[in-house]
């Protein structure tokens, strides 16, 4: 048996939601893998965790043989994976969709829906071939997931991608004890949402400030979905600003 609560891969591990679940994992017991693109920040998560449980795995999510590198870190390192936090992703600058350039499209698309897609193939390789078997794996869709911001079709496209992906992993996994669940974030407050303090668009044309959350709030609610058993799952859970202006918008 393992002497941790589980093996966790944490992508987008450096910075924002991904430091802080990561930290708030290894607070619970976990042994985190942390994955991102730059070693530093990722070190800098670790020092912080402060436990040896930790593995830095600098990361490219959009090259296949970078996350073949991880996974087999992990194998090699802790001999099995219980848990993956799919969160890397980036956003363009907002821009009307007759403006969006084609690279900017496709950087966005690359990280957010082909990265999430060739980690969790990774993992789902990982936790079907392990004894026991199965293991979880959970996306971040963001509430761009469901309802959309203006200026932002590459961003809300590929989250509204994510949502497919998270049915089809639940649905392929159950043969294999793999559970797949997806968390929707609003407005945590990280430096993804500092432009929000000073106004951002709205759908009706204006340009208001919106409230955030404290990011640790996040983290914890992971930890929620990722401490279920596996004959549990939550498909789809939405955590937020309490009174971001999410429900009414469209």
């Amino acid at each position: 048996m393992s002497p941790f609560t589980g093996i966790a891969v944490v992508t987008g591990a450096g910075s924002g939601i991904g430091r802080h679940t990561a930290l708030a994992l290894s607070e619970a017991g976990w042994a985190v893998a942390l994955a991102g693109r730059r070693a530093e920040p990722l070190r800098e998560t670790a020092a912080a965790a402060d436990t040896e449980a930790t593995l830095v795995v600098p990361t490219d999510v959009t090259r296949p043989e970078s996350v073949d590198a991880l996974f087999a870190a992990v194998r090699d390192r802790f001999g099995r994976l219980d848990l993956l936090f799919n969160n890397a992703g980036v956003a363009a600058p907002a821009a009307p969709l007759e403006d969006l350039g084609y690279e900017q499209w496709r950087a966005v698309v690359d990280t957010n829906l082909t990265g999430a897609f060739l980690c969790a193939q990774g993992a789902y390789r990982l936790m079907r071939d392990q004894t026991p078997q199965g293991g979880r794996i959970i996306n971040n869709g963001s509430v761009s997931a469901r309802s959309p911001r203006p200026d932002s079709v590459a961003y809300t496209a590929t989250k509204h991608a994510i949502t497919g992906l998270t049915k089809s992993l639940a649905l392929d996994g159950r043969r294999y004890r793999i559970a797949c669940g997806q968390i929707d974030i609003g407005n945590a407050a990280t430096e993804m949402t500092q432009r929000m303090t000073a106004g951002i668009l709205q759908a009706d044309g204006r340009t208001a400030v919106e409230p955030t959350m404290d990011v640790r709030d996040v983290a914890r609610t992971v930890v929620h979905m990722a401490s279920l058993p596996l004959e549990a799952n939550i498909p789809f859970l939405t955590v937020m600003a309490t009174t971001m202006p999410l429900l009414g918008r469209g």
